[in-house]
């Protein structure tokens, strides 16, 4: 009887033994709903990448997560081996959970009394990153194997490696093996060699132990052993084994966002919000930009350089002042300024496509993150006055027009008080007659106004709709350059005088890619503005402007450049604006508060530099850049007193004088 009783109660407890495992397996999986949608749908966030013209990165942009998206069919086959060899020899035969690896794990634990190895799939490692905590309990790893059961019957196994590929933390900030391989070796997933496969599929087991950026000879040795996993297994062949281990790969410790360009990047976000693109940070856009990297920084340099020069010379000039007023007490000294408040901008096009290839908004970022360039609106002063010339060029002036340059008093009316104007030259003299070319040239002041009552102010107001400026000032002070913009939209404006006579819309993005596909593409504008001569003629004048005119400091040797200097009242602006043969660039400082800058700090003298530099720095980049001007079909060259006149169908040459009779120049 107790033989029964003891053989009921054993097999009771054997019974019960086997039915728990079921018993608790049912209870899980009735107590949770174990919805695998963020898998079946897997969908994560990805990093937008910036590029300049020629693919070079500019930036990355992301929300939390740093991770580019690789599809299955971009991820190497050599990967996956590296990967199944590592981490779940029997990934592609196994539903999800190993048993036996499970049981040996058991048995494991028993004789260790604690865990001593993992008994975890790619697809429960997957389950664990995506849809479960890290948390160690057993409760957890039940969830784990009915979630990597459930996934096995939902996803193909490709399908499970995608997501895991792209899914899981590779350190330094990087998530998905194509991120990591970017970041590390700044290759694509198929320029990796074996080693550096090796090195990434054994990222995943311990990111921060293992990252080739902290402690790089434990990393090696962990992705020695994928390999030598591969070799065991017989994946690779000797050769390609041995050549693997004594590899040492070049790795890179760079910052997630690798920001070169912060306002490119800014300027990028501002654009794509115009385009309907809301989720530039999360979205895996590759957008492409029209900047040169290698542009952009020179013009950095150039602008930071014309700055801190200004700021030696502004000292100069205090210690200069200062001995002056020792020996001359009734010298008037310059009022202070405060240069913490000076800055500037610089802003480079393609001439003939309106390609931005550099654009600064300021001389340090990390300052200021404001962008004068495009968002700051300022008076252009006297490098407004080439559209008036054009105008007048266009109606058949010519450079050797004479002009008149004295000085008259206007009479207007303001708030029914009648007021005065007694505009002057910056040189405070008058030449009488002054040829327009060499009125342009030295910026004469009363020439332009002259010139502007000569054409008509409403007719020049009319002629002046075509380049397409707007709240142009309808009173004689147009002839001065009151009306503000900015640094990018005069920029837009001077490709009427740099492309020939065509103005072209200034461009930033080339195109917006998404999941392989093409969402915005550029498109070029241009608006015809004057016939080739006429803008060649402009260019001569702009040239000697630069040759021997107000622009002297904006000078590079080995290349033509042609502009215009522009310096408001009272030094409040100083502007360089011009062009090369090919590439036109407009540069502007001033102190943000609108003040003056120091008295003698004007536009040639502070932004000239600036420009120089910039061409210079142009011509080390691209020594095979065209370097001349070329003149157009239909231009007459004629030496007039020793210099060169340009002359057209509508710029006709002045008509010769009779031969003066000796008797009458008595008389007079």
């Amino acid at each position: 009887m107790m033989r029964t009783k003891l053989k009921n109660i054993f097999f009771s407890i054997l019974l019960l033994g086997f039915l728990t495992p079921f018993l608790v397996l049912g209870y899980f999986l009735t107590a949770h709903s174990y919805d695998i949608s963020p898998l079946t749908n897997y969908n994560p966030d990805v990093t937008t990448r910036i590029y300049d013209k020629n693919g070079d990165k500019i930036a990355n942009i992301f929300d939390e997560k740093h991770r580019y998206y690789a599809s299955f069919s971009e991820i190497p086959p050599r990967v996956i081996e590296a990967l199944v060899a590592i981490e779940d020899t029997t990934f592609f035969e196994h539903p999800g959970i190993n048993i036996d690896a499970i049981f040996r794990a058991g048995i494991k634990v028993i004789k260790a009394g604690k865990a001593v190895e993992g008994a975890s799939t790619i697809t429960q490692q997957l389950v664990k990153n995506v849809l479960l905590t890290r948390e160690k309990k057993l409760s957890r790893k039940i969830k784990e194997a009915i979630f990597a059961l459930k996934i096995e019957r939902a996803l193909t196994k490709e399908q499970i490696l995608e997501c895991y590929l792209n899914e899981i933390y590779y350190g330094h900030g990087y998530y998905g093996i194509k991120t990591a391989a970017d970041g590390y070796f700044h290759k694509k997933l198929d320029d990796l060699t074996l080693k550096e496969m090796a090195i990434l599929v054994g990222l995943p087991k311990a990111p921060s132990t293992y990252a080739p950026t902290k402690n790089y000879e434990i990393s090696m040795g962990r992705a020695n052993r994928v390999i030598s996993r591969m070799h065991i297994l017989g994946w690779i062949d000797e050769d390609t084994y041995t050549e693997a281990l004594l590899e040492s790969p070049k790795v890179f410790d760079d910052t997630l966002t690798q920001n070169k360009a912060p306002f490119i990047v800014d300027e990028v976000a501002r654009r794509a919000s115009g385009l309907g693109i809301q989720d530039m940070k999360t979205g895996g856009y590759e957008i492409y930009t029209t900047i040169d990297i290698r542009l952009q920084e020179a013009a950095r340099d150039a602008l930071k350089n014309a700055y801190d020069n200004s700021l030696e010379r502004i000292e100069g000039y205090k210690v200069r002042e200062a001995k002056i007023l020792e020996t001359n007490p009734e010298y008037e000294i310059s009022q202070d300024v405060n240069t913490t408040l000076l800055n500037g901008s610089l802003v480079s096009l393609d001439s003939k496509t309106g390609d931005i290839l550099a654009l600064v908004g300021s001389v340090d970022y990390k300052t200021s993150s404001y962008n004068r360039a495009t968002q700051g609106k300022r008076l252009p002063g006297s490098a407004f006055k080439p559209f008036i010339y054009q105008v007048a060029v266009d109606l058949g002036y010519s450079g050797a027009t004479e002009l008149v340059d004295i000085a008259r008093t206007y009479t207007y009316e303001k708030d029914g008080e009648e007021m005065k104007w007694q505009p002057n030259n910056y040189e405070k003299n008058y030449k009488g007659l002054i040829s327009l070319r060499e009125a342009l040239i030295h910026s004469r002041n009363l020439a332009t106004i002259n010139l502007v009552n000569d054409i008509g102010l409403e007719q020049l107001l009319r002629e002046l709709k075509k380049f397409g400026i707007e709240n142009l000032p309808h009173n004689l002070s147009i002839s001065l350059g009151t009306i503000t913009l900015s640094p990018l939209e005069l920029a837009k404006y001077y490709t009427s005088f740099a492309n020939h006579g065509l103005q072209v819309e200034p461009h930033l993005i080339i195109s917006i890619d998404k999941n392989a596909k093409t969402i915005y593409e550029k498109t070029q504008s241009t608006n015809y503005i004057t016939a080739p001569t006429q803008a060649y003629i402009m260019t001569t004048i702009l040239r000697d402007v630069v040759n021997r005119g107000t622009g002297r400091n904006a000078r590079a040797k080995g290349i033509e450049l042609a502009g215009k200097t522009g310096t408001t009242n009272n030094n409040i602006d100083g502007w360089f604006a011009g062009y090369s043969p090919t590439i036109e660039t407009i540069v502007w400082f001033g102190n943000d508060d609108n003040t003056p800058m120091h008295r003698w700090e004007t536009g040639g003298k502070i932004a000239g530099p600036a420009f120089s530099q910039f061409y210079e720095n142009v011509l080390r980049l691209y020594p095979q850049i065209q370097r001349e001007f070329v003149a157009p079909e239909g231009i007459v060259e004629v030496d007039i007193g020793g210099r060169k006149e340009y002359f057209s169908d509508i710029s006709k040459p002045p008509r010769a004088e009779k031969e003066a009779n000796a008797e009458e120049e008595l008389l007079f």
